[in-house]
């Protein structure tokens, strides 16, 4: 029996029509948080696409819609897919005029959804926008320059519309098909210009039927986002697939200020109690600390006790799905007492009703999900990319194996390809390239791109990983972003990277180099706070500013390095000749600022290569090799 081919109209009707007296979104205003059903969904969002039809907006136009997560983003989003047209969702990170005025030019948007706090950029950059004839404000303000409309205007033109010509209407979204596209995401341009990713509305339909054959939650269950809505991953696994279960979203305040916004998550978190979350490495690497500075607050009685239950924990969790067994019985009854005394109380941090996150972002590491594992909150893994709308793989509470991407979902073929494209077998690494209704329908203008990119309807991922079975994948990096020295070998830095800086407190991030050069080195960025600290303890007579503490915090950082090689804790973990013969310690941290760090908090290596070309050339001296060198000893 083949599935309907649904459309997103069709998909959202299909669930309000099963759930709608369910509470979908949840916002908060003021000192409250508000419920808006899936029925009440849905009505804003038809009311928003009349006002567009009113307005003006045709049928496959595209609308730039520019706002931090809140209910507009999603009822606006609806109303530009009801009234036939295309959504171009823009991060709010991007901070350059330029990069926004490339994507709203560049998806020949007509009109702007923009929120007040996001504005200015775009009054700052409206005179080099032609083609925009609207900008739709979601907030009410004292008073709109020209070309700008409250949203309340057009769900009030929308309501008139509806009265005069509702048949108009519905004949416009029913005449939506399935490979009409519903989206067009700009990747976060980690090379060249971004690419504008074509999603259809099957592609996303079809991608919550899979990740339904891996994901599975209940009608009460809550989901608090706390990515960005124009993030694919926030989009699908948050918006249409808590959809398609009956269950709950809610988003954080925005604040005045991005700090102002991350200080909403906690508070969120204690307000909302979800019961699920999405996470990508960067935020669960900062929930462990939080967690942890709080188990330190309460004293060396209770943190000592905390290590002891987390050891046991890990010990008896295994890799999850092989966790317990007959030798390791006896520490059933004392793992529940340590969850009665300590992790009950460590979820607190967490809302106290969390049931598990769902991970994104391919690498995170295995330390991390047994961490998650062993406190009683599961990071359940999965990978995906934009290009496959974007889920291709996830654990999950029925089957998950922790250090995996999890199980590939289903209707979706995959295989693993070596550089010249022949399929490998089970356990061999190669290119991951899948071929399934959530490969896109292309780059937008840029046919060269999709050529190379989907090749016979099978999308390439330039991503490395391999299969363990026919279910189960691991990612270990990108295909392309190898290391290659001065033989001709190559290898993939990632896993350094990450266990370089999972294993050590006084590094924060690192970047490997080598492109056939001599020996490979790396770009480190120090903790100036624990190695200062480290300082003051073994030797509480320096000065933490003086060049002996310098010298000190660097030689430290060296150990932390050599701690891979013969003799060190961690030996055996990676080839020796793979390791970092020099370090180069930098001034400052990679940061979205900065243009190290793209909107997926990924580092992006090209950018980190050009700003340090000066600190490589060094490294590669008899003097930049020692790690005690003049330009190390300035950066601390």
């Amino acid at each position: 029996m083949m599935t309907p081919r649904l459309t997103i109209i069709q998909f959202v009707d299909k669930y309000v029509d099963k759930f709608s007296s369910n509470v979908f979104l949840w916002e908060k205003k003021g000192k409250e948080w508000t419920r808006t059903t899936f029925l009440q969904t849905r009505e804003e969002g038809k009311r928003i696409g009349a006002g567009l039809m009113a307005l003006g907006l045709q049928k496959g136009e595209k609308v730039s819609l520019l706002s931090e997560g809140r209910n507009l983003w999603v009822t606006g989003e609806l109303g530009i897919l009801y009234a036939g047209a295309v959504n171009v969702p823009l991060s709010v990170k991007l901070e350059e005029s330029n990069d926004l005025v490339f994507r709203i030019r560049h998806s020949d948007s007509k009109y702007v959804m923009v929120s007040a706090q996001q504005l200015p950029k775009i009054r700052k950059i409206l005179p080099e926008l032609p083609l925009v004839e609207k900008v739709i404000v979601l907030d009410e303000l004292p008073e709109y320059q020209e070309k700008e409309i409250p949203i309340s205007e057009i769900m009030e033109m929308g309501d008139s519309f509806l009265s005069e010509n509702g048949e108009m209407f519905r004949q416009r979204y029913e005449s939506v098909g399935p490979d009409d596209y519903a989206t067009i995401s700009y990747t976060s341009g980690t090379t060249a210009d971004p690419k504008g990713i074509l999603l259809t509305h099957r592609n996303y339909t079809a991608n919550v039927e899979q990740a339904q054959s891996v994901i599975g939650v209940t009608p009460e269950d809550r989901m608090l986002i706390i990515l960005p809505l124009d993030h694919c991953f926030a989009h699908v696994a948050g918006f249409y697939t808590m959809m398609s279960y009956g269950a709950s979203i809610g988003t954080v305040p925005a604040g005045r200020t991005p700090m102002e916004a991350l200080r909403n998550i906690p508070m969120s978190i204690q307000e909302l109690k979800p019961t699920v979350m999405l996470s990508v490495p960067a935020l669960a690497k900062n929930f462990k600390k939080n967690i942890e500075a709080g188990v330190k607050a309460k004293g060396p009685k209770v943190e000592r006790l905390y290590h002891t239950a987390l050891k046991m924990a890990i010990e008896y969790n295994k890799e999850g799905y092989n966790k317990g067994g007959f030798s390791q019985a006896w520490k059933k009854p004392l793992l529940a007492l340590f969850d009665k005394l300590i992790f009950k109380n460590v979820r607190q941090a967490l809302g106290g009703q969390m049931k598990f996150f769902v991970g994104g972002g391919a690498l995170l590491d295995i330390d991390l999900q047994r961490y998650y594992y062993a406190i009683g909150i599961p990071m359940y893994q999965g990978y995906g990319l934009s290009e496959a709308t974007p889920i291709i793989s996830a654990n999950a509470p029925a089957r998950h194996i922790l250090g995996s991407s999890g199980c590939v979902v289903k209707p979706m073929d995959i295989k693993i390809c070596d550089a010249d494209g022949n399929e490998l077998t089970y356990g061999e690494k190669g290119e991951i390239v899948i071929r399934g209704e959530n490969v896109m329908a292309g780059y937008w203008k840029n046919p060269k791109a999709t050529a190379e990119t989907v090749v016979d309807g099978w999308l390439h991922t330039g991503d490395m990983g391999y299969m363990r079975d026919k279910d189960f994948l691991y990612v270990v990096g990108r295909f392309k972003s190898l290391l290659i020295s001065a033989d001709g070998e190559k290898y993939s830095p990632e896993g350094i990277e990450e266990s370089l800086v999972e294993n050590s407190k006084y590094i924060d991030q690192v970047v490997l180099h080598n492109s056939q050069d001599p020996y490979t080195i790396a770009l480190l960025v120090p903790n100036k706070d624990a190695l200062k600290a480290y300082v003051r303890e073994t030797a509480p007579g320096i000065a933490p500013d003086s060049d002996e503490a310098r010298k000190m915090m660097l030689e430290k950082i060296q150990d932390e390095v050599n701690s891979y090689r013969k003799g060190g804790k961690n030996y055996g973990a990676f080839p020796e000749r793979w390791l970092p013969a020099a370090v180069c310690v930098l001034p400052e941290p990679f940061t979205e600022q900065n243009h190290m760090v793209n909107s997926t908090m990924k580092i992006v290596r090209g950018k980190v290569e050009q700003a340090y070309q000066d600190r490589m050339a060094y490294a590669y001296t008899p003097e930049g090799k020692n790690i005690v060198n003049a330009m190390n000893l300035s950066s601390l």
